[in-house]
């Protein structure tokens, strides 16, 4: 498999995933803004709407679209247990789960990464919006659970991961969430991420 991604991007999450499964793949930095691949390739032809992930399984099937690309690599690797059988109701839990982080909450950053300054009232607008979405994390973990879906670690908590430790890097403060900070520090301590991390640039070396 081959997973085209960008330092520090969403794509991030399947990059821990394929760790935590320790299967044997590749990277392949991406440069979306140039639509250029660190290969050389066009990555329009691999994912036309320009955006990572995108995954190519050994068959040279092309998987896009975050939620989707993390349910095929859980489901190839269903004795690892990141993600409940299909037609099950803790699978749509996880579904459940996984549209959040992508549509709610992915999208509540989507003001920092616009390429214009932020300041005033579109910056406290901003942060207000992460802070929303941040507070309904806060009230799942509030039952003392580990993640999101319990105690055991599923691929939405690496999707979400990725995009709450944003916050550090864009000046949000999540210190109004403080099972939140604690469920973040926890992903990042997994070996999974911690390689993923330093694979990408994100971190000198692993702890």
């Amino acid at each position: 498999m081959k997973l085209h991604y960008k330092p520090g991007a969403c794509s991030m999450a399947s990059h821990i995933i394929l760790n935590e499964l320790g299967v044997s793949f590749d990277l392949d930095k991406t440069d979306t803004d140039a639509g250029k691949t660190e290969t050389g390739g066009d990555f329009r032809k691999i994912s036309p709407n320009g955006y990572v992930p995108a995954l190519v399984t050994d068959d040279g099937e092309i998987i896009t679209e975050n939620p989707a690309v993390l349910q095929y690599l859980a489901d190839q690797s269903p004795e690892a247990g990141l993600a409940p059988p299909n037609g099950t109701l803790e699978r749509t839990r996880l579904q459940e789960a996984l549209n959040f982080v992508s549509s709610e909450l992915h999208k509540s950053f989507g003001p920092f990464f616009s390429g214009k300054e932020l300041d005033g009232d579109a910056r406290q607008k901003a942060e207000a919006g992460v802070g929303r979405r941040a507070a309904h994390i806060e009230r799942i973990l509030a039952d003392g659970r580990t993640f999101l879906l319990g105690d055991t670690f599923n691929i939405a908590d690496a999707y979400a991961f990725v995009v709450l430790n944003w916050a550090g890097f864009v000046g949000v403060s999540l210190d109004a969430h403080p099972k939140t900070q604690a469920y973040v520090a926890r992903i990042a301590a997994r070996p999974a991420a911690i390689k993923a991390m330093v694979a990408e640039g994100l971190m000198e070396q692993a702890a």
